[in-house]
């Protein structure tokens, strides 16, 4: 049998280190926030510097400047994380997303832009992190931040939803292959409230519009998917690998619903 842990010992990440990956600003932002607050050793990137520095009970993230979709860049990204920490004990594959566009008119170039950088690249992340997880005594976890474009029609994002598609099923494979010492897992994220949520959902009353829709009544913030995260990078999922979490808040109501008219006796 394994040795089950305290209970006040699971959300301790003191002396782990943690790879938030576009983790400056949106779901990325809440991911190592929440981290960072359990005590954890953060390291976040991005192609730009955060306007804000990403900080909790003081506690503040390295930052290092790298674009994922290079695989050389992600390598130094790795390498850095492992240097400044002597450790990787949680990779998180957040960077992603995707403008809308046609997909009838859409460029090759940018189709495979989008793969690159939400499928290919953490692809590439999890295999430079697995090098160093599977020489460490505790191995390490990986995450995966999918989203619900990946499990229901995406129009106007259909390349970033095959992507996100592929990433889940990357994660049950990757979770047989490097298993035990490597557990894979994933969230998919419905719709999140970040600083750019103007952009796809309009003003406040859109947005609050939108939010009606969701069984929860609201729609999720970037801290949300962190406590998600929380969960499946400590202890209280040790058994978990390849599984994937829907958060959504319930999920979207069938449109039939709201179109169907019952006769009534």
């Amino acid at each position: 049998m394994t040795d089950t842990p305290q209970l006040e010992q699971v959300l301790d990440f003191a002396g782990k280190s943690v790879l938030v990956t576009g983790g400056g600003k949106g779901v990325g932002r809440g991911i190592a926030l929440r981290f960072l607050a359990a005590g954890a050793d953060v390291t976040i990137c991005g192609r730009n510097e955060p306007e804000t520095a990403v900080e909790s009970r003081g506690r503040q993230a390295s930052f290092v400047k790298a674009d994922v979709r290079d695989v050389e860049q992600g390598q130094r990204l790795i390498t850095t994380a492992v240097e400044r920490f002597g450790r990787l004990d949680v990779l998180v594959n957040n960077a992603g997303g995707a403008p809308e566009a046609e997909a009838a008119t859409v460029s090759p170039r940018f189709s495979e832009a989008i793969l690159r950088l939400n499928l290919i690249a953490p692809l590439n992340l999890c295999q430079q992190a697995n090098v160093i997880m599977q020489n460490q005594k505790e191995g390490g976890t990986i995450i995966n931040i999918a989203s619900v474009s990946a499990i229901r029609p995406s129009p106007g994002t259909a390349a970033y939803g095959a992507a996100k598609a592929g990433l889940l099923s990357l994660t049950s494979s990757l979770a047989v292959e490097w298993a035990p010492r490597v557990r894979i897992n994933a969230v998919t994220a419905g719709m999140i409230r970040t600083e750019q949520a103007h952009l796809h959902y309009g003003d406040e009353q859109g947005i609050a519009a939108v939010a009606a829709t969701v069984p929860a009544g609201r729609l999720g913030e970037p801290e949300d998917v962190g406590d998600a995260c929380l969960f499946l990078a400590s202890p209280l999922s040790r058994y978990m690998s390849g599984a994937n979490i829907l958060l959504h808040g319930g999920g979207e109501k069938p449109a039939f619903l709201g179109a169907a008219q019952p006769s009534r006796p």
